[in-house]
């Protein structure tokens, strides 16, 4: 029998949340309707092999079999539900950086613009600032190849690469006659999941944008740099999940553990006994026990929603802004062998402390806030969440669809940062107060952008 190593998978339809876990193999005792229904699937399978055959001989050009066998793999997968698929060696690969947060690259995050690669920023201490890449450069070569044709995956794909190797970019510069050619050489780089800054002179505002395995460690970081730069004046914390779509299950315990002191986190329960676990907090608040507010959206899904969800059950947070997105369940990485990619398999369902699923319902804030959308978005930007997902799980309950995920891009034109502000400094307080509403409800229509 084969031991198998798994990887539990929490993600929207963005994002992902992972950690792993060892199954061992099950016994199996089969009664004669066990038996009769296992009979009947060989059946099945013998006509997909004389249907595999069929196609192989008689299609009008000779199909690649690898691909066939791919196609009929993916298309049981996403049968099931959304959230399962088939990933290739590449896809699988990619998802094992997005999670590790690390990677060979040149350390700028980037978005297309008109056919050609725009810098949004270089990252601090890596070869791109140290270079003096800045903000707005349009990178049109890579090694003497055009980026024109080249979609930004393709293009991030050729930046990163092995530690201590180099690459050439040409870049044109507002303000410069002519375009600079510059030689980089890669090196290890680190996706900066949290980000942090003082608000309004006495806050201390923490933003996760995903949940990879630098996640907890940032926090940690940024709970230190603001403490110390604040001391006494310090009121309390904003904890911003809004449009975070997930990431790893280990790093949203252990954010959510940085808050509680004690109590149950998450539990996952599943067909299996070995998909059932309970997860609970450690002694040792980092914040001892300064006053939170966590920020959601339509957007925050899956491991964003652990996060809040077990904060607010604890009463340790008020949660401020919009239903979340709604993503209630588990999915596990089943690795098939060097080259031939891994499973993404739904098993099991995650619940919040007080024993709540959020499938397909979200997490509603203790304190409702809606933004105001400029006219130019209100048709476009809809989050329709988990709910309006085809083949989704079912809720246990009624299920909600819908929920805004508009972030201003001004701070001075956020009703849920500013609600957030007035908490903290008194002006409400939770229970008294008032609902923000705005009739419309949408999302932010944001670029596309990739670290590398």
């Amino acid at each position: 029998m084969m031991r198998k190593t798994s990887i539990v998978l929490l993600s929207a339809a963005t994002g992902a949340a992972l950690t792993l876990l060892a199954t061992q193999p099950r016994a199996i005792l089969m009664s004669s309707s066990a038996r009769a229904a296992t009979s009947d699937t060989y059946r099945q399978l013998n006509l997909f092999g004389d249907v595999f055959e069929r196609v192989r001989a008689d299609y009008v050009e000779k199909p690649d079999d690898s691909k066939l066998v791919e196609s009929a793999i993916s298309g049981m997968l996403a049968g099931l539900d959304p959230h399962s698929s088939y990933m290739d060696a590449k896809s699988f690969r990619d998802m094992q950086v997005q999670t590790r947060g690390e990677f060979g690259g040149l350390g700028i995050e980037v978005t297309m613009e008109d056919g050609l690669i725009k810098v949004v920023s270089p990252i601090d201490d890596t070869p791109a600032s140290r270079a003096g890449i800045l903000a707005n450069d349009i990178i049109t070569n890579l090694d003497d190849e055009a980026v024109q044709g080249l979609t930004l995956n393709q293009a991030v794909e050729k930046m990163r690469g092995p530690v201590k190797t180099k690459i050439k970019l040409r870049i044109v510069r507002k303000g410069q006659d002519k375009p600079l050619d510059v030689t980089l050489e890669r090196d290890n780089i680190r996706v900066r999941s949290v980000r942090a800054r003082v608000e309004a002179d006495d806050i201390g505002y923490i933003r996760i944008t995903t949940f990879n395995e630098q996640t907890t460690e940032g926090l940690k970081k940024e709970i230190a740099n603001i403490e110390n730069q604040l001391g006494d004046k310090l009121k309390g914390f904003i904890l911003d999940l809004r449009n975070n779509p997930g990431g790893l299950l280990e790093e949203a315990v252990t954010v959510s553990d940085a808050f509680l002191e004690r109590g149950e986190i998450v539990s996952t329960r599943g067909r299996n006994a070995e998909e059932t676990q309970r997860r609970s907090a450690h002694p040792g608040d980092l914040t001892n026990g300064k006053p939170l507010i966590v920020l959601i959206n339509g957007g925050s899904a899956s491991a964003s929603e652990i996060v809040a969800g077990a904060l607010q059950d604890h009463k340790r947070a008020t949660l401020v802004g919009t239903r979340s997105f709604g993503k209630g369940s588990v999915q596990t990485i089943i690795p098939l062998g060097s080259g031939n990619g891994a499973l993404r398999l739904t098993t099991a369902r995650y619940y919040t402390p007080s024993g709540k699923s959020i499938q397909a319902k979200g997490i509603v804030p203790d304190i409702e806030v809606l933004q105001d959308v400029p006219d130019e978005l209100k048709t476009r930007t809809d989050t329709k969440g988990e709910a309006s997902l085809r083949g989704h799980l079912k809720s246990d309950g009624d299920e909600k669809t819908g929920s805004q995920s508009y972030v201003p891009p001004d701070t001075k034109d956020d009703k849920a940062l500013k609600t957030a502000d007035d908490l903290l400094h008194g002006i409400k307080d939770s229970a008294s107060a008032a609902t923000t509403s705005d009739s419309d409800k949408a999302g932010a229509d944001k670029p596309a952008k990739a670290a590398n």
